[in-house]
């Protein structure tokens, strides 16, 4: 467990996808943050009190969780003062960047100092063997997309909370580092050497209960030239039986790239082709639609979609999630 309550850290955040991390934590954990500090070149806010670190130490801020993600998980040389800044005021540092806190000896020499923890969320000493692709007990839900950054996350706990509500046994399974900052537990996938992803998330959904869902957060997308190798593990390693496609219909291209952005239908027939190979029986039960920027024709959009595929099209954070529910009972 990581000590609480944190203070978010949005540094030089050039948009509002690159404070998701911050932005996933504050909305579906708001007890546990106590503000956030950006630098004064930061495009982005959560609205939370700006407070400098003196400040939160004062406030009660046990650590400053780094809430901002950059191309390629790059701890930045701009940050690294504010940092060792943290450590020598007491607060603990998480972390989920490609860049480990404890490679960076000034970070890690300051902590040791003030005998305050790194916690580097995309390592674990966990070790996985190959995914096998034989049959577990239990049920699985996967959320996959038509990019990256387009609701997965938020949808997959979203469907876990329906369910419950539904008295149907379900567990939120994180693959990403702010997944396993909400859910204290969990794998950062992408950090895991890529013969051994399926075998990862084999190990992250074991047997279970048959009457037991697994709702498995997706991470990129099949389709994105640069994450596509994540998302295709994830998709094998998952078993699913249940998939909802996640979407972002204002989008063009795919996030970072000049890759156009593919359809639902090409998702949906292309997530069903690959996810065969370990589950012949997998199939799509809705469409999540991250509606956030728009601002009309949500509704006559959501009919389109419901009628072109037949099956419910909702926004997780918005509409109630009993049309999901029902498509697996």
């Amino acid at each position: 467990m990581i000590p609480k309550p944190y203070l978010l850290f949005l540094g030089d955040a050039k948009d509002d996808l690159a404070i998701k991390t911050a932005a996933g934590i504050s909305y579906w954990k708001p007890e546990w943050c106590i503000g956030q500090l950006s630098f004064s070149n930061a495009k982005a806010t959560l609205n939370l009190p700006e407070l400098s670190i003196e400040k939160a130490v004062k406030s009660g801020a046990k650590t400053l969780v780094i809430g901002v993600v950059n191309a390629g998980g790059v701890m930045p040389e701009n940050w690294k003062q504010t940092l060792i800044e943290a450590t020598q005021s007491g607060l603990n540092i998480a972390s989920g960047m490609h860049t480990r806190l404890s490679s960076i000896s000034e970070i890690k020499s300051s902590a040791e100092e003030n005998n305050v923890e790194l916690f580097d969320l995309r390592f674990n000493d966990q070790t996985f063997s190959t995914g096998k692709g034989e049959k577990r007990s239990g049920k699985r839900l996967l959320t996959v997309g038509t990019d990256c950054s387009v609701g997965k996350k938020y949808t997959a706990l979203a469907i876990e909370k329906a369910f419950v509500k539904n008295n149907i046994k379900a567990s939120f399974k994180a693959t990403g580092q702010t997944g396993v900052l909400i859910a204290e537990d969990g794998i950062a996938i992408d950090a895991i050497v890529s013969d051994f992803i399926s075998g990862a998330v084999e190990w992250l959904s074991p047997d279970n209960d048959e009457d037991h869902w697994d709702i498995i957060e997706g991470q990129g997308s099949i389709f994105h030239p640069s994450f596509a190798g994540v998302s295709l593990g994830l998709l094998h390693g998952s078993q699913p039986d249940a998939f909802v496609v996640c979407h972002e219909p204002t989008r063009q291209n795919m996030r970072g790239v000049k890759t156009p952005l593919p359809t639902i239908s090409d998702v949906i027939d292309e997530t069903i082709k690959l996810g065969s190979l370990t589950n012949k029986n997998i199939k799509c039960i809705g469409i999540s639609l991250n509606t956030s920027a728009m601002t009309e024709g949500i509704g006559s959009l959501k009919q389109e979609i419901e009628n072109e595929f037949e099956l419910p099209c909702l926004d997780p954070l918005i509409d109630d999630l009993t049309p999901f529910v029902n498509q697996i009972k």
